[in-house]
């Protein structure tokens, strides 16, 4: 039986935290800031956490040999 492996594409997306959550970047921050507000803007600083049945799925994908 092979080795289960680390899906690359998650983690370069995800980060797992110590308590197990999937933590992610914003969407809309790269670039065309000048369009958006500043209340818009420093919302999108803080990471996001993904929750529920998707955050299981993540979780399971980046947890190698399990």
């Amino acid at each position: 039986m092979p080795k289960q492996k680390t899906h690359k594409g998650l983690k370069k997306r995800f980060k797992i935290t110590a308590s197990g959550k999937a933590k992610h970047r914003k969407a809309f921050r790269g670039h065309i800031l000048s369009k958006k507000s500043p209340k818009r803007k420093i919302g999108l600083r803080s990471d996001g956490v993904v929750t529920g049945t998707e955050a299981k799925l993540i979780v399971e994908a980046l947890r190698p040999g399990s």
